[in-house]
Formats: C-alpha cells, structure tokens, sequence
C-alpha cells in the first residue's frame, strides 16, 4: 500500500512551554493529554482542522542546545509544510506571523500561496494554501517552475478569500 500523507512531524526544542506556546497562540495547534506519565520533556499537538492522532510532537532538550546546522553545515529537514482551506485563514496567520516577529518570507509558486516563518528555535515552517484542482490550468502548473513575491490581496481578488483550496493529491 502506498503512503498516503503525512501524519506528524516531531522536532527538538530548547524550551517545552516556549515552543508549545508559539504553535497554539500563532498557528493555532492544541495540545493533546497524551504525554506518557512520568515523562515531562515532550508534547503531542495537533492541528485545529486535523483529523490526525497528532501532527506535531515536541521533544525539549534544553537552552543551552546549539543551533540546526541543515542546509548550512549538514543534511537535514529544511521545513515542513502546513495547509490551510481558504486565503482568509492565510491572512489570519500572516497576520500572527508579523506580530510574533516570526514571517521570514512569502511566495507565490503558482498553483502554492505560501507564507514561511521560523518557531522560537528558528525551524523554519511554511503555511500554503493550494489553488483549487479545478482552477488549475496549464498556464498555473507550468508556472510552478517560477518563485515570484506573494501578492495575497491579489489572490483574495482572484479565487475569493472563501474559497476551498485544492489539495496536492490532485495536481498532475
């Protein structure tokens, strides 16, 4: 059987209750009462919409941890990547991403609206909405070889700031 998404993502961090607090207050995620007792260095969160067991697991390894060296020094993650349904709700978190001084970029890969931002940790994450499948021209799919700066109140112009995205499972 074939891999069929992504269910979570587990990450290192300084501080427990810092990076708890960042991914509930900016991104929205709720911690979940499945810690294993008598283990206070770990978090299981999941994603307001998700239907997953969790989606983000966070291991503390304490303050005085060095910095990630991937894509500097060494392999390793880059980012990972969450979904949002509608360009409002990628406005609501651009939103949270410039007040928390965590927004460290945005782009526009075509048929991806996507924000990045980077945890207290400096993991960096993006946040993308997809333009609906059926919405996807040949003109938007070969312009996903291109990077261009995000315009988002010109895609809330153009698909609506309701509109369901897509999902990647259907763009070819």
């Amino acid at each position: 059987m074939p891999i069929t998404r992504l269910n979570h993502a587990v990450l290192y961090v300084r501080d427990l209750n810092r990076s708890v607090a960042f991914y509930r207050d900016v991104l929205g995620f709720r911690r979940l009462d499945m810690t294993p007792d008598g283990f206070s260095g770990a978090a299981f969160l999941q994603a307001a919409g998700s239907d997953n067991d969790h989606d983000l697991g966070l291991f503390e390894v304490g303050e005085n941890a060095g910095s990630s060296q991937a894509g500097r020094q060494t392999v390793g993650l880059y980012h990972l990547a969450w979904e949002v349904d509608t360009l409002a709700e990628l406005a609501t978190i651009q939103s949270k991403l410039l007040a928390a001084g965590a927004l460290v970029g945005t782009s526009d890969h075509s048929s991806t609206k996507s924000l990045y931002g980077k945890d207290p940790d400096g993991i960096e994450f993006e946040v993308v909405w997809l333009v609906p499948a059926d919405q996807l021209t040949d003109e938007i799919l070969e312009g996903r070889k291109t990077i261009r700066p995000l315009d988002l109140v010109a895609e809330e112009e153009r698909y609506g700031v309701l509109t369901p995205g897509g999902t990647a499972s259907r763009i070819s």
